[in-house]
């Protein structure tokens, strides 16, 4: 399978920024940009466009349930697909997890993080399902740490019920907790990434700001780290 050239990714994307500045950078989160390009669709959109004389399936938006069937069906539909290039706020865990396993049983099938793009959470485990991956310079693969108490409600709502439900909660959050990052530990051995990338990076993140100077919940891998840990293996 053809990896597509720098140059012409850059130019076909439309990402040359000669002349421009960098983008600006979060504050509370230093390593990642303040307005992250990973799409404003509802659900990840698969489009097969021509780049040069390849095909490339452009997956852009939030991972939802739907997206392993989908996904399944486009690759059936396009079996002359090169690459993917993935831009998302990230979602659904196990749909993430299920998506890149389906795109690793595809043989050659590269991902790429284009320059400017952003791939956060869910659409990590996505883009690790490349057989050959690639982050572009200038391309962000954006991690945090899972949280499974995103539900506001069901928490307030647990508090008012009395310690007893808070603690039962609490028990549901930790055993749910275990079983997505046991799931995570295995999907990256199974892609042959450094499962140091949960224990150095990820798992070191905050799952919610907190008081105090450090307001940091995200992470961007630098180029260095991308491929320190093999989330990356194609430097072009």
């Amino acid at each position: 399978m053809r990896i597509l050239p720098r140059t012409l990714v850059l130019a076909a994307a439309g990402l040359l920024l000669c002349g421009q500045s960098p983008a600006q950078m979060d504050p509370a989160n230093p390593s990642c940009p303040k307005a992250p390009d990973w799409s404003n669709n509802k659900v990840m959109a698969l489009k097969v466009v021509k780049k040069g004389d390849a095909r490339v399936l452009l997956a852009e938006g939030p991972v939802d349930q739907t997206l392993p069937d989908r996904l399944k069906q486009a690759l059936a539909d396009n079996p002359d697909i090169a690459e993917i290039w993935l831009r998302s706020p990230g979602g659904n865990a196990r749909a993430g997890n299920a998506a890149g396993r389906l795109i690793r049983s595809t043989p050659g099938l590269v991902t790429r993080i284009p320059a400017g793009w952003t791939c956060f959470s869910a659409c990590n485990f996505v883009f690790m399902g490349g057989q050959l991956r690639v982050v572009e310079p200038g391309g962000n693969f954006m991690v945090h740490m899972f949280t499974m108490t995103n539900d506001r409600a069901a928490i307030d709502q647990s508090v008012a019920l009395g310690t007893d439900t808070t603690v039962e909660l609490i028990g549901d959050i930790e055993q749910e907790s275990a079983l997505l990052a046991s799931e995570d530990n295995d999907f990256l051995i199974r892609m042959g990434v450094s499962r140091k990338l949960l224990t150095d990076i990820m798992y070191k993140q905050k799952a919610v700001a907190s008081g105090g100077g450090d307001q940091s919940t995200r992470r961007c891998l630098t180029q260095d780290e991308v491929f320190k840990y093999n989330v990356a293996n194609v430097q072009e």
